[in-house]
């Protein structure tokens, strides 16, 4: 796990801003859920048979004698959400959150035991027009971050009834294989041999490479979504790959899967991916009903913003209040919070700690301040306060207290062009 510190948090500050904004643009609303679950919930929803149920789950028995899960993914807390709350019953939800979430892998770069998600989820569409927007949505999303170097993968899964013709083959083919199968494979053999396609053992790779295409096998109405999504996407010029390998980690998804992978990070690995789960609220004890949506992992989104110079600039104050003697000190609040509400947006900094003359201006020139106020008892006495530019050479003048609002908002349009905030 890691700390987020006060120079990172630009980009992380950043990226979150521009995905609530995106995601407001299309009409998506924010839901925020627990981060502990019941364990049940993961195990009925990502599959008992998974990495991330049986390898990585943080689960723990409470005070009450309930197996309790950190949230690992956020779609399963989602869905039990609507279906605890009443919101299905036929009703269409745009959804997403953001937040930790928790699993016990081995550490690489990019990649945490805490970790933070963006979760978009389109509950209630059943056609392939939720998958192309949402889509298309995610190559808007990484424009506007100014990250060039990914690139989207795509398969169907079909149907679980076509899934299901197609395990069959693929046991098949395994079986005439099986003594060269890892320990993982062999007992995923039978509980649900898809997952060894995704296996990341490098000795399982030809043997995976031969194995029959799902693609093959998708009945009609899958193919013709999975058409339909491709076809669109070429008109909107969203480049792609049909990767018949991509299965996903998680054992709800059905029809359309996705995954948005760089080589910028070392080995090349997914920053973002989705897919389509039909069956899943059905599955968790909801109404049957279509969803689609994604995750993208903040960490390494994060890290492909300040690779591409995207990171703002921190905010520099526009004010530093210099002040000398105990009355001067004592008024110097009232005076700042004056000014806040004359000038809302205004970012000052007041020196605190004390200080000489010389200690207070080394602490306003690192604040990267346009304007230092200097108040003294002197000047207190004489209702006026000492007004100094600081990134350009002009002397120090004064200004009465009662007129510090106007002069200040002058003074900030002159040195930075656009003033305090919003205040100008």
């Amino acid at each position: 796990m890691n700390d987020v510190l006060p120079a990172q948090i630009g980009a992380w500050q950043f990226l979150e801003a521009t995905v609530r904004e995106l995601l407001a643009e299309y009409a998506f609303e924010e839901i925020r859920t627990p981060l502990v679950e019941h364990t049940a919930l993961f195990k009925r929803a990502i599959g008992e048979l998974t990495d991330v149920v049986e390898k990585e789950m943080y689960t723990f028995i409470d005070q009450g004698g309930d197996s309790l899960t950190l949230r690992p993914e956020a779609t399963a807390g989602v869905m039990r959400a609507m279906i605890s709350n009443g919101m299905l019953r036929g009703a269409r939800h745009k959804l997403w959150c953001v937040g930790p979430m928790f699993r016990h892998e081995k550490p690489q770069k990019g990649r945490y035991r805490q970790f933070y998600q963006v979760n978009v989820e389109a509950i209630g569409f059943p056609g392939p027009d939720a998958d192309i927007e949402l889509i298309a949505m995610t190559a808007r999303m990484w424009r506007r971050f100014g990250v060039e170097r990914v690139k989207l993968h795509l398969n169907s899964l079909g149907t679980a009834q076509s899934r299901g013709l197609y395990r069959e083959r693929l046991v098949e083919y395994f079986r005439g294989h099986e003594s060269r199968l890892d320990a993982d494979s062999r007992r995923r053999l039978e509980g649900n041999p898809l997952r060894i396609l995704d296996s990341k053992n490098p000795e399982m790779q030809p043997i995976v490479a031969g194995a029959p295409l799902l693609t093959d096998h998708l009945d009609d109405e899958s193919r013709e979504h999975f058409a339909t999504l491709c076809a669109a996407l070429r008109d909107m010029g969203v480049p792609y790959e049909v990767n018949p390998r991509l299965v996903r980690g998680l054992d709800y998804y059905t029809r359309t899967v996705f995954e948005w992978i760089t080589d910028a990070l070392g080995a090349q690995d997914a920053v973002c991916s989705g897919g389509r789960y039909d069956g899943l609220i059905a599955q968790l004890g909801g109404d049957p009903t279509p969803g689609v949506g994604f995750a993208m992992g903040v960490e390494r989104a994060v890290e492909l913003i300040v690779q591409a110079q995207r990171v703002p600039a921190p905010l520099a104050a526009d004010l530093y209040v210099v002040v000398s003697g105990s009355r001067a000190a004592a008024a110097a609040p009232g005076m700042v919070e004056r000014l806040r509400e004359d000038l809302p947006g205004l970012r000052c900094e007041l020196n605190l700690g004390g200080g000489n003359f010389k200690t207070q201006f080394r602490r306003a020139d690192r604040s990267g301040a346009a304007v230092a106020l200097i108040l003294g008892d002197d000047e207190l006495a004489r209702g006026v306060v000492g007004v100094k530019p600081l990134r350009e050479e002009a002397g120090q003048t004064e200004c009465p207290l009662a007129e510090l609002a106007g002069v200040v908002r002058t003074a900030l349009a002159a040195t930075r062009g656009t003033g305090p905030g919003k205040a100008v």
